[in-house]
């Protein structure tokens, strides 16, 4: 909702989005999807293309060298655009890294005179209020784990989890009659350097960026199952450079986190320890998760079990932070490259890992696929694994920004907008 030269509707005042590129510039691989979106709101993905990084090209998620991924990108984008036989203008782009903050900010008000019917302006106030509380939330947060005095935080997106008055339900404040009135909305927080980035890969490939989205949103929004809105779930995608978790909780999302360490940290100690070229190492890594590594599988999963034991120890701190001493909900769902191995799996679904934390019972832990994405159909065929999810996700919050047309989100863009001047 933010980053955007765009806004879509369906009454025809602007051009629909019918076509857009979703770039997902992960640690390991740039990875483009480029997809059409029928008039049934839901994407069609026309061509698939990938692209190794470079060791020094990406550092924990996030860009440390942008004429490299820029070159990375351009690759990726190249074989997914001939495969699909056209070039999208507009491309959402993904960002992850530990200093990407995401939470849900809760504010309730009471009104002086709850018999007049609240107005636009007056929920336009209320939004303001929480996007400039959630904004000085995020800067200390940043401020305090860089150590610096001073950081420029940006917004990254934001988006309207709920609105409540008198404890009712609504998704359209205006014109009801209340005394107190809760709004909860979503917002992502990145430091300008790591968002200035991605901003000048977009600009360099010449595509218009229409959204920047944290990726744990993406991946947490794109499963949109009964029992998810129900029940609540944690997502959790482990990537190559950083691992990102998504708490989603009473039917919106409430915040996420990422720390950095993922699959090349694995692949790092595996060639350490074996002493094995890192290319070489990172080949029997993927061996090993596909159940292929030979006479090696027994060193694999004493170097990988060591590994994730830290690993595990980093998702519990954060499953902490976000619960905030709740309840957790009972689902995990993994995705990302470093899921594959079955080390991950373990380790969250043992006893030693939850029973340390407020699960009502132990957690059913699940590898997200992407045939379990209803909204965005795959006709190559080559989305079949779990680092797909992502992306997928990213290509969601497209068809997402362009068929949002409720009075709560108008109000929000209003907002961020109005703060950017």
């Amino acid at each position: 909702m933010t980053v955007l030269r765009r806004l879509w509707s369906r009454d025809g005042s602007e051009a629909a989005l019918t076509a857009c590129t979703s770039l997902d510039v992960g640690t390991e691989f740039a990875k483009a999807l480029v997809f059409d979106i029928g008039d049934d709101r839901r994407a069609t993905v026309r061509g698939v293309g990938r692209k190794r990084q470079g060791l020094a090209h990406m550092q924990s998620g996030t860009v440390a060298d942008i004429s490299a991924v820029v070159d990375n990108c351009a690759v990726a984008l190249q074989e997914a655009e001939e495969m699909a036989g056209f070039r999208p203008s507009q491309v959402v782009i993904g960002i992850a890294g530990e200093l990407v903050k995401g939470s849900t900010t809760v504010h309730d008000q009471q009104r002086v005179k709850p018999e007049q019917p609240i107005t636009e302006p007056e929920l336009a106030k209320l939004i303001e209020g929480v996007q400039r509380e959630a904004m000085r939330s995020a800067e200390r947060s940043v401020t305090w784990e860089t150590g610096l005095p001073s950081v420029e935080v940006r917004l990254v997106h934001a988006a309207v989890v709920g609105a409540w008055i008198d404890g009712y339900a609504v998704t359209n404040p205006v014109g009801f009659q209340g005394r107190n009135v809760r709004i909860a909305i979503f917002d992502a927080f990145a430091p300008l350097v790591h968002l200035g980035a991605l901003q000048s890969v977009a600009a360099k490939l010449d595509l218009e960026l229409i959204a920047v989205v944290a990726e744990p949103y993406a991946v947490a929004r794109v499963l949109d199952s009964e029992q998810v809105r129900q029940g609540g779930a944690l997502f959790i995608d482990v990537g190559g450079g950083t691992t990102d978790v998504a708490l989603v909780r009473q039917g919106g999302i409430e915040g996420t986190r990422m720390f950095a360490l993922g699959g090349r940290a694995f692949t790092k100690s595996i060639a350490d320890r074996l002493d094995l070229p890192f290319p070489r190492a990172e080949s029997l890594k993927v061996d090993y998760a596909r159940g292929i590594a030979g006479d090696r599988t027994e060193d694999v999963r004493r170097i990988v079990g060591d590994d994730v034991a830290v690993w595990a120890a980093g998702v519990e701190l954060v499953m902490e932070e976000l619960g905030g001493g709740d309840q957790l909900p009972g689902r995990i769902h993994l995705c990302g490259g470093g899921s594959r191995l079955p080390e991950i799996r373990e380790a969250l679904a043992a006893e030693s890992f939850w029973r340390h934390l407020p699960f009502a019972r132990p957690p059913e832990v699940t590898l997200l696929s992407p045939t379990q994405i209803e909204t965005v159909h795959d006709a190559t065929h080559l989305l079949v694994d779990q680092q797909d999810v992502t992306p997928m996700g990213l290509a969601f919050q497209a068809i997402e920004l362009g068929s949002s047309t409720s009075v709560l989100d108008g109000s929000l863009r209003k907002v961020v907008r109005s703060m950017r001047l």
